[in-house]
């Protein structure tokens, strides 16, 4: 029972009462007025069986309150309880038994969920006090040896176990399973967040075994991608890669508008009043838009993105390998957005500050949306960086040229996870024609930065002086080696000839955001001349993400052969400062970065073995994860290894201070009249990120401010109960919200829920009937086509697996278009309804285009044809 409740006196007179009595109660009417509910309120005196309407009718409730002296009284509909005389909502939990298993979390779907609305109760969570919200600080010695677990080879799994202990050393990531992992919940297949959520647990339990066995988690990563099926050799890389999207796509939450960036409308203002502008003024966007906010808007404003695109453009001289598992997101997740739309102009003026506009020159805005990256062949070019992103302009405005009309279209969900809070970032890159320098700007989200290693001779461009003052000029990396004279850059390129090069990570990152001249080969199309032509190319970081996961391109992949690039490449452990490659005006306040794990490769690139070396975030020590060995290392070890995947984490100190001050808030609480509820993921944040952002409670709430019915049965879960001091303070510092100090279950969404119950079983029922009706024809004259993608998705919505119905029908992309008619594609993913059922499910959603098979039909000979041939044969006998 909630400690509020022992504040009032008048809980005494209650009677004995169940649920399930409330329940039933709910099914009538007010005693006075015959209104039936919702909301009606029953009487809790002992002995008194009254019923009466709320506020929303004649409120007799209230009426029979006054009239008999009896103080509390329960909502039917929600089953909170008020006390008139102390003029408060008092709690009830020793009264009322626990909610029936129907409502348990791991049980509930939405069908079930929307069934039983009628039965919701909020249980109020208990006040949660953290004796140290600095995690950094635990003092415990049983702590310190949590997280030192290994891993048991089940296979050639040696990358997988590499790549899980990574990622079991990054704060942020675990302790929102270790915390959160009442949110790791999932009805979809193969429900990989839950494995890995209780692989957590086991590795940093107090009382943690030796060595577990990651079966499930593996078993899991086979059903989806099967190049992870069987015992062979696979890269480390590219399970991070799967297991995070997987991660994400389960783990995903819709982002609600309050959340989401409100460019496009501001975008409309501002081509509009471009109008009257000076010809050297260009249109922008804001640059810190959320993973999923570039996605959707993307679609918003263009036709289709490809799915080819990568997450950072490599070589367009090496040979795409995609695997299967590897496409394009459609959905990803919430990052902070902290500034206006004049940033990217800043950026821009800032990268191009040397060119000259003409009246005829161009600039373009573009906006590509957050994609799983594909593992592509690792060649090691010549060029310093990546080339130009390949995918059309998402809209483009300048003076004497016609403005843009944004496509009036349904506005996309938007949504973000765990994975995309920690690891997504966003690189803003900007491509110039140099004929007639039009220039496009590319918003690209990216979860990993995948970086070249250079040799000899890309290391002497990138340290000469007469570089140097290119990149400066081109807003890209000069500022890495401005400070390096002419004597220190003669001796370390006389000292590399003698004992090779010496390569550092900083060099990587430059190389990988070094101007880049598009030519030859690797010309760039410019749409305003509508040909190739030479351009360059340069990119800087807008949004640092909290995790910076890097992968050195240590192998390329031939045709008939694969090598592996043996170069050691030394990385710092601490302070690895990323300002050089920070664009103007950019969100992010901290660019210093300290090393949390380091995943190895030993061998060739055929064959080899994976080891990681992790930083136990509870004593700082460095441990060598080799399988189901763990061993303590020297920092020495780690810095001499032959790094291949890195993750950094965003070090600050004021951060720390933050913790420390509310930890000792906490210790100084005094009894408070209100108690403020906070999201848990949020406070999750605050625990273990550098920059948390602003309060965020509507993974609690929806949009009218109550709690969600389906998450009703969640909200222990979901929220933590703070004091009001603490609360004003963090609201204080960090903003957001909103302020919440009463939960309910939404009445409107639960309307809503039961009507889009009713409309799923009519969908389903009527679908089931005119199929089965289908089945038994043996002939029909015409099949109409459906594409088996958009009818999964609605196939989910009617089945309760998905919340929301699906779009419009699409089948363009199972059309071609064959002599002015539209034709089944050849191979594609269809099926074959009845023209009844094309028709019932048209006329909800809408969409095309239509596709039919007409069978074709024996046609009746006439009587005279069949005259001449009886002829024929009598003839013939005679």
């Amino acid at each position: 029972m909630s400690s509020l409740a022992c504040d009032c006196p008048h809980l005494e007179s209650v009677g004995e009462v169940t649920k399930d009595e409330l329940i039933q109660k709910s099914h009538g009417s007010c005693q006075d007025c015959k209104v039936k509910g919702p909301n009606l309120w029953a009487c809790l005196e002992n002995g008194c069986s009254y019923i009466g309407c709320g506020e929303s009718h004649v409120d007799h409730s209230t009426t029979h309150s006054q009239d008999t002296k009896h103080c509390l009284t329960v909502n039917l509909t929600t089953l909170r309880v008020w006390c008139y005389t102390c003029s408060k909502e008092v709690f009830l939990d020793r009264k009322l038994s626990a909610p029936s298993p129907s409502a348990k979390p791991q049980d509930s779907n939405p069908v079930q969920e929307s069934r039983m609305t009628s039965n919701l109760t909020l249980k109020t969570p208990h006040a949660v006090i953290y004796e140290n919200l600095d995690v950094e600080l635990e003092e415990e010695d049983e702590l310190k040896t949590r997280g030192l677990t290994g891993l048991k080879n089940i296979g050639n799994t040696c990358y997988m176990n590499a790549a899980l202990q990574a990622l079991s050393n990054c704060p942020p990531l675990t302790h929102f399973f270790l915390d959160c992992g009442g949110l790791a919940r999932t009805d979809k297949k193969p429900a990989l967040c839950k494995s890995y959520q209780k692989l957590m647990s086991e590795i940093w339990h107090k009382n943690r075994p030796g060595s577990v066995i990651p079966t499930n988690l593996f078993q899991g990563i086979k059903t989806v991608n099967p190049t992870f099926r069987g015992y062979s050799q696979q890269d480390a890389q590219e399970f991070l890669r799967c297991l995070m999207d997987i991660l994400h796509e389960e783990l995903k939450e819709q982002m609600f508008e309050a959340e989401e960036d409100p460019q496009p409308a501001i975008l409309e203002e501002i081509m509009e009043e471009d109008k009257n502008q000076s010809d050297n003024d260009f249109q922008s966007c804001e640059s810190g838009s959320s993973s999923d906010h570039t996605e959707n808007e993307s679609r918003k404003l263009s036709e289709e993105l490809s799915e080819s695109a990568m997450l950072i453009q490599e070589d367009q001289k090496e040979p795409e390998s995609m695997k299967s598992w590897q496409r394009e997101k459609k959905n990803s997740n919430h990052l902070n957005q902290n500034n206006c739309l004049q940033d990217l102009e800043k950026n821009l003026e800032s990268l191009v500050e040397d060119s000259e506009y003409t009246s005829q020159g161009t600039v373009k805005v573009q906006i590509q949306s957050r994609i799983s990256a594909p593992l592509l062949s690792e060649a090691s070019s010549t060029q310093l960086s990546s080339s130009p992103p390949k995918s059309g302009s998402l809209w483009t405005s300048h003076k004497k040229v016609p403005t843009v009309c944004l496509p009036k279209k349904k506005r996309q969900k938007k949504y973000r996870s765990v994975i995309s809070d920690v690891f997504d970032g966003t690189i803003v890159s900007s491509v110039q024609c140099l004929t007639c320098d039009r220039i496009s700007v590319t918003l690209e989200t990216f979860q990993d930065l995948s970086l070249p290693i250079p040799g000899k001779e890309d290391l002497a461009k990138l340290h000469s002086s007469s570089h140097q003052t290119s990149l400066v000029k081109a807003g890209s990396c000069g500022e890495a080696y401005a400070p390096q004279g002419w004597i220190a850059f003669f001796l370390e390129y006389f000292k590399s000839w003698f004992w090779g090069p010496t390569v550092t990570l900083q060099d990587c990152l430059a190389a990988f955001f070094a101007r880049d001249e598009l030519k030859g080969d690797n010309m760039y199309s410019c749409e305003k001349c509508k040909k190739l032509r030479n351009g360059v190319k340069f990119c800087k970081v807008q949004k640092f993400p909290e995790i910076l996961s890097i992968h050195l391109k240590r192998f390329r992949h031939e045709l008939m052969f694969s090598t592996k690039i043996g170069t050691h490449v030394s990385f710092p452990l601490e302070g690895l400062d990323l300002q050089p490659f920070l664009a103007k005006d950019s969100p992010s306040q901290i660019v210093s970065y300290d090393l949390l794990s380091v995943i190895c490769h030993h061998g060739t690139a055929s064959s080899g073995h994976y080891i990681a070396y992790c930083r136990n975030n509870l004593n700082n020590l460095w441990y060598e994860f080799d399988d189901q060995s763990v061993t303590e290392v020297s920092e020495a070890t780690v810095q001499n290894a032959e790094a291949y995947v890195l993750f950094y984490r965003k070090s600050s100190e004021d951060a720390q201070k933050e913790r420390r001050r509310v930890t000792s808030l906490l210790n100084l609480t005094e009894p408070s009249l209100l108690q403020f509820y906070i999201s848990r993921q949020w406070l999750n944040k605050f625990k273990t990120f550098a920059e948390p952002g602003p309060i965020s409670n509507n993974d609690f709430l929806c949009l009218h401010g109550g709690v969600p019915p389906r998450k009703a049965g969640l909200i222990e879960d979901l929220v933590v109960m703070l004091p009001q001091n603490i609360w004003d303070y963090l609201y204080g510092r960090f903003g957001g919200g909103p302020a919440v100090n009463h939960l309910y279950v939404c009445h409107t969404c639960q309307t809503e829920m039961e009507k889009i119950e009713k409309r799923r079983k009519m969908e389903l029922e009527t679908f089931i009937r005119l199929n089965k009706a289908f089945q038994e024809e043996d002939s029909m004259a015409v099949i109409y086509c459906i594409s088996m993608h958009w009818f999964r998705e609605w196939e989910g919505f009617v089945k309760g697996k998905d919340v929301d119905p699906p779009g419009a029908i699409d089948n363009s992309k199972i059309a071609v278009t064959k002599c002015g008619h539209i034709n089944l594609k050849q191979g594609a993913d269809s099926g074959q309804i009845s023209e009844e059922t094309w028709s019932f499910l048209h006329s909800i959603y809408g969409g095309g285009p239509q596709i039919t098979l007409r069978q074709t039909v024996p046609v009746p000979e006439s009587d005279a044809e069949q005259s001449e041939e009886k002829i024929d044969v009598e003839t013939r006998n005679v």
